[in-house]
């Protein structure tokens, strides 16, 4: 390890023979964004607070935060037990049939971090020493192309950085020194961001389904009701007079946001599932802040949300601090020419052809459908990696819809939502469920699909097994909407009925991408294709999961190539290598 693991771990020891018995208790942790100690130091602690079955979140602020502020106002009001506050409240529970109170309730704990540590209920002095500068340079390079190239950030831009905090052992999924590495880019990211930064990080859950961090779900829910406010119906007319009495217009969007995710989920928004946040022309219907915030042109509350987007998003996993730097320090023109490329094969093309060698008895062998029922074509989209300005321009030029835009970092694929895809396919690189899992070359993944669904044939027991299960924790939020009458019907039908639909077929193009235990890599790697179960990337295609698998076009000897009206091929890969 490129750390000192034994200071590290002694750090969390030193930690929770401090903290004692804090079981189920909520730790706020603020800290300014310029204290690098405070920031390293929460490594050790967030692991330490995990180790006692504690919920945690950790906001970073540069010199003070307007946000913080309100929500510090709205757990005194809680505790004062305020009309207006208890009004709203109280309407909240009479519609969903939940206990929402607790929300509002100050967590059990706060501590600020100073000059020497961590104040508050408890001092804690920083224990930041495991930390070690590594490819420091080459780093900064990265992130301020990242800056540059990815996100063309302008100066004062209001910029939301989020990363993962360290969970006990069986939560991390990944090997701990990557996640350790997650802190050195997140605080290269912070150094060199031009725009005006905020942090945060709260505990992840195992399941969907499981109730988030509580100080995490009172902002979600404030801010969907802020940006709801307008709205005529009781529940935002109570909270509008809240948001007056407390000033909590100071909960605001940002305009761009990256994060690294590490094992797990945020939980469910219990807002959002139960009521929802409606549109303010009553057209539709929102499940979180977030999908407000961004309406990307996937969902297809956007076409009918008359409000633009006012952020743009970019993320990535725990990532080797190498693996980062490889794979994101590129040149993006030329990989985005290529993306192209398939493009313009893909556009002239009714289906696409899949196939491959036959391999311990099983084989790739697809057709991909390319053009909807109303005569027009799928859209194959050329990058992944570009959030340089807020309303997607090409979707907007396509639709006249104004939709936002994100970014997988790294980048690197051509992709599309298929109108069918009818055969075999053979993961045998890496899937993503709660994180990514690596898959078996000699037991690998195998899928039929017939169209318009698909079934596991075969594959690792406890994959297949992780797998049905956020197939039923998805499906679970589909029928919660529905009971709640959270969502408009027309949507959630749509989400049923692309429940067992296969969402994405991309072929990767990243030229530094290589085999590692991260799906954001690997689907990404140059020649090797992926392909999604569920929600796609066009707004007719919505549902609740969206499941990437990747194959090992090279190992198998794909040939992928597109047949035209006239009946010609055009090739794309040929035995697993690019043609274009």
């Amino acid at each position: 390890m490129k750390y000192d693991e034994k200071k590290f771990d002694n750090s969390v020891e030193e930690y929770k023979k401090i903290l004692g018995n804090v079981k189920e208790k909520s730790f706020l942790i603020v800290f300014d964004i310029k204290n690098k100690k405070a920031f390293f130091s929460i490594a050790p602690l967030s692991r330490a607070l995990h180790e006692l079955n504690a919920d945690v979140n950790v906001i970073g602020i540069d010199k003070k935060s307007e946000a913080l502020e309100a929500i510090k106002e709205v757990w005194k009001s809680f505790k004062n037990k305020d009309e207006v506050l208890m009004d709203f409240i109280n309407a909240i529970e009479k519609k969903s049939k939940e206990k929402f109170s607790d929300l509002f309730e100050k967590p059990d704990y706060i501590l600020e971090a100073n000059d020497t540590g961590f104040n508050g209920n408890f001092s804690l002095k920083y224990n930041d020493s495991w930390f070690k500068e590594h490819k420091s340079k080459e780093l900064i390079e990265t992130c301020k192309k990242i800056w540059g190239e990815v996100y063309e950030l302008k100066d004062g831009e209001k910029v939301s950085i989020g990363f993962a905090l360290i969970q006990k052992q069986e939560m991390l999924g990944h090997p701990l020194e990557d996640y350790l590495d997650s802190y050195a880019i997140i605080w290269g990211m912070k150094e060199n961001c031009n725009g005006s930064v905020r942090m945060g990080s709260s505990t992840q859950r195992i399941s969907m389904l499981d109730k988030s961090e509580k100080i995490s779900e009172l902002k979600a829910t404030l801010l969907g009701c802020e940006l709801s406010k307008e709205a005529d119906e009781e529940i935002f007319i109570k909270y509008k007079k809240l948001s007056c009495l407390l000033n909590l217009k100071r909960l605001k969007p940002i305009d761009a946001s990256f994060f690294i995710s590490g094992k797990g989920y945020p939980g469910k928004h219990l807002f959002g599932e139960v009521i929802g946040y409606p549109s303010l022309n009553k057209k539709t219907r929102w499940q979180s802040p977030g999908q407000m915030i961004y309406q990307l042109d996937f969902f297809p509350q956007t076409a009918l949300d008359d409000r633009e987007p006012t952020a743009r998003v970019g993320f990535t996993e725990t990532l080797p601090i190498g693996i980062f730097i490889e794979t994101c320090n590129i040149d993006w023109k030329a990989m985005r020419e290529r993306n192209y490329k398939i493009k313009d094969i893909e556009d002239k093309c009714d289906i696409v052809k899949v196939s491959g060698e036959e391999i311990n008895g099983v084989k790739t062998d697809l057709e991909i459908g390319l053009v909807k029922k109303d005569g027009g074509n799928r859209w194959v989209r050329t990058s992944d990696t570009d959030v340089r300005e807020k309303i997607n321009s090409e979707y907007l030029e396509r639709t006249g819809i104004k939709a936002g835009t994100m970014a997988n970092l790294p980048g690197g694929e051509a992709f599309v939502t298929p109108e069918y895809v009818k055969g075999t396919f053979v993961g045998d690189v890496v899937i993503s469920i709660d994180q990514s899992y690596l898959l078996s070359e000699k037991n690998p993944l195998v899928i039929e699909t017939y169209g318009d669904g698909y079934k596991v044939i075969s594959g690792q027991k406890e994959i297949i097994e992780k797998f049905e299960e956020k197939k039923k924790d998805a499906w679970e939020m589909i029928m919660n909407m529905e009971k709640n009458k959270s969502a408009p019907k027309e949507l959630i039908e749509l989400k049923k009925a692309n429940f067992n639909r296969v969402g994405e077929f991309a072929i990767n193009t990243n030229p530094n991408a290589k085999l590692c235990n991260y799906l954001i890599v690997n689907e990404k790697i140059a020649r090797m294709i992926h392909i999604a179960l569920g929600s796609g990337f066009e707004p007719d295609r919505s549902t609740e999961y969206h499941t990437d698998i990747v194959i090992n076009s090279p190992r198998q000897k794909l040939d992928i190539y597109g047949i035209d009206k006239e009946g010609n091929k055009l090739w794309i890969i040929k035995k697993g290598e690019f043609v274009v």
